[in-house]
């Protein structure tokens, strides 16, 4: 049996963030709303400490490579969907 993983990271800026609780609140909402809608592991993943900018990381894993794929790229829309945000870089890997 084959399994697949993916991994989704997305570079973003929050422009209108003054603050590490602002930036958190933003960051918080984004990775609560993908990971109830679609049941994945997420996590800010890099910068944690800077104000206005993000990456963050979402897995999956499965036997069916293409829904791993097309899971990840539906993350992404939804992320870039985000008006609080500016996304910079999306990059997507399946193993």
């Amino acid at each position: 049996m084959a399994v697949f993983i993916g991994l989704t990271t997305i570079d973003l800026t929050i422009p209108d963030s003054h603050s590490l609780k602002e930036k958190r609140q933003v960051i918080k909402s984004i990775l609560d709303r993908v990971r109830s809608r679609f049941n994945v592991s997420a996590c800010e993943a890099d910068h944690l400490d800077d104000w206005q900018r993000a990456t963050l990381a979402f897995a999956v894993i499965s036997n069916d490579k293409k829904f791993v794929h097309e899971c990840l790229m539906r993350i992404a829309g939804l992320v870039e969907l985000d008006g609080r945000i500016v996304v910079e870089d999306v990059s997507v890997e399946v193993w």
